[in-house]
């Protein structure tokens, strides 16, 4: 298929060719009838070029319309897609934030019922203590003297006595009541009340159970109040005072979840990796993972290579 450019060439020497045989020393008949043919076949081919630029002007604006398009279409696209990205940020932020008090009310559940375990099973060493008590008097060990035991001598072994860990001060709070007390009062929203109440446990029941869970929901309140310094300090005594609670992994993720909250980025991903790390069959080491994964953020840190 000729190409403008060869057409082109072709025409230039056709003509080139008609003027010198239109000025060559030849018979003028002859010379006439050749001329008139070259003319003729110029004229052809002027023409076949015209119409050749014709179609590639109308190709060319074809081509460069479904350029325009094409364009228009990756900007729609593009935009499609921000906003996409942005709606799912949305999503996250606020499946997060779901998380985050569903974390909370599960862990006050499961409070409720260790608690519930506990007194269960004071409440039938107790029982059983009675029934001991019951038994040695219906049936009196004999004595040299033959004289009955001291009142009050089955207070000596705390069958009859405060509960276990009670300071001997009339003046300390009961402990149950009131850390169950702490607990209504943080799930209601009355978080002064219950930094009080937790404060006590901790105050005159520092070796319970108790204390630690006390001590993470100080960091809770602290939390909620947005608070974060503080949350993490507190987050941090359970960590280091209480490292065997129940709550050690909850005070550690709410601890990575605080830092990030305050700006430190890398501080939080270095402690949610470390709850990774050390209870990776948790719920809270999924939270975890969702929220390192959120941001973009490999769960495990990737191991660095040795130096040559």
């Amino acid at each position: 298929m000729l190409t403008v450019h060869s057409l082109r060439n072709r025409v230039l020497a056709t003509g080139l060719l008609a003027a010198l045989l239109a000025y060559a020393p030849s018979p003028a008949q002859a010379a006439s009838k050749e001329i008139v043919e070259l003319q003729t076949q110029v004229q052809q081919l002027l023409d076949a070029v015209q119409r050749l630029q014709s179609t590639v002007d109308a190709k060319f604006g074809l081509i460069q319309h479904l350029v325009e398009q094409t364009a228009d279409n990756a900007n729609r696209v593009t935009a499609s897609v921000d906003a996409l990205q942005k709606k799912l940020d949305a999503q996250s932020e606020a499946t997060n934030g779901k998380l985050d008090t569903a974390s909370g009310q599960v862990q006050a559940l499961n409070d409720s019922v260790d608690e519930l375990k506990s007194r269960m099973a004071k409440l039938e060493k107790a029982i059983q203590d009675l029934q001991g008590q019951l038994q040695n008097v219906q049936n009196p060990p004999a004595t040299a003297t033959g004289q009955q035991p001291a009142p009050g001598a089955e207070g000596a072994n705390g069958a009859l006595g405060g509960p276990a860990g009670a300071p001997a001060s009339g003046q300390a709070p009961p402990l149950k009541e009131t850390y169950q007390a702490g607990l209504r009062d943080y799930n209601t929203g009355r978080y002064d009340v219950a930094r009080g109440e937790f404060q006590d446990v901790l105050t005159y029941y520092p070796q319970d159970d108790l204390a630690g869970n006390a001590q993470f929901y100080l960091g809770e309140i602290a939390y909620q109040q947005k608070d974060y310094a503080g949350a993490v300090k507190a987050y941090n005594t359970v960590l280091e005072g209480f490292a065997g609670s129940p709550k050690a992994p909850a005070a550690q993720l709410h601890k990575g979840l605080a830092l990030l909250q305050q700006g430190k980025r890398d501080a939080g991903i270095r402690e949610l990796r470390a709850l990774i790390q050390r209870h990776p069959q948790t719920p809270e080491a999924d939270q975890a993972r969702h929220k390192l994964n959120s941001m973009g953020v490999r769960p495990v840190a990737k191991p660095q290579a040795p130096n040559q």
